[in-house]
């Protein structure tokens, strides 16, 4: 074999492995909000209002003027003597949508917001207590992000509203890999699965019925082609090294005896 025809050997089968291993992106594969203007001013209209679902843990603590008087109206968890401090009881919200509220009893809290919960409550303990104070929080909400994000997780929400663009915040945001256009979100309605996606290059997407996530919401980002390309070319890309090793090892050989 010839020097020359050796060479080129060797730069082919590094370009070919350079192709095959590589995948490139264009500007609207990547960019969020494609179609905002400058100066744009965008009003959100969206009027989500989170609401309690069925398997909810709710924290709700009622205080007034007269603790003594509204103390039987919090459940805790051992005691305060010794120096221990007692650990307030949460609510489970039930199959039947209901939570089990000391004095009072059964209330049905499934489908509503947590300020219609406050009014129920008032109107409840108004024959028991002037002016309460009422504090609610949802404990256990969370929201998971799978697919080509930079962290996928399932991470805890501070607050009663999280934006998908903060859930995927939380998880470092997408790869280069995850297609924005098509982002896919799993949400649950009392055992009812309802599958919507979301165009995270639009402006449009604050109006969006799942821009705004409610708890345990599931956000999945699918690769685009190069990032299925690649995966399924982890596999063999050993292969193609070793092969190329065998080759440029070869032809140095035959270079040096030439």
């Amino acid at each position: 074999m010839k020097k020359n025809d050796s060479i080129f050997l060797v730069r082919a089968v590094l370009i070919c492995i350079f192709i095959m291993l590589s995948s490139c992106a264009s500007r609207k594969d990547v960019v969020y909000f494609q179609d905002t203007q400058n100066f744009e001013t965008l009003v959100n209209d969206n009027t989500f209002v989170s609401k309690f679902k069925v398997d909810d843990l709710v924290s709700i603590h009622v205080s007034s003027l007269n603790p003594e008087a509204s103390a039987p109206f919090n459940l805790f968890r051992g005691s305060s003597e010794g120096g221990f401090r007692a650990e307030q009881i949460d609510y489970l919200v039930d199959q039947a949508g209901e939570i089990d509220f000391p004095v009072i009893g059964k209330l049905k809290i499934e489908g509503l917001s947590p300020d219609e919960v406050r009014v129920l409550l008032r109107e409840q303990l108004s024959d028991y207590l002037k002016d309460p104070i009422i504090n609610i929080r949802l404990r256990n909400f969370t929201v998971t992000v799978l697919g080509e994000v930079l962290r996928p997780g399932t991470y805890p929400v501070n607050g009663e509203q999280i934006t998908i663009l903060e859930a995927l915040g939380l998880a470092g945001d997408l790869t280069l890999r995850g297609v924005r256009n098509n982002v896919l979100v799993i949400r649950d309605f009392n055992g009812t699965k309802v599958y919507s996606r979301v165009d995270l290059t639009s402006k449009d997407i604050i109006k969006s019925p799942v821009f705004y996530l409610t708890q345990n919401d599931v956000v999945y980002v699918e690769p685009n082609k190069s990032g299925i390309k690649e995966t399924s070319l982890d596999g063999r890309a050993t292969i193609y090294v070793s092969i190329a090793s065998v080759l440029i090892t070869s032809t140095v050989i035959l270079i040096t005896r030439n």
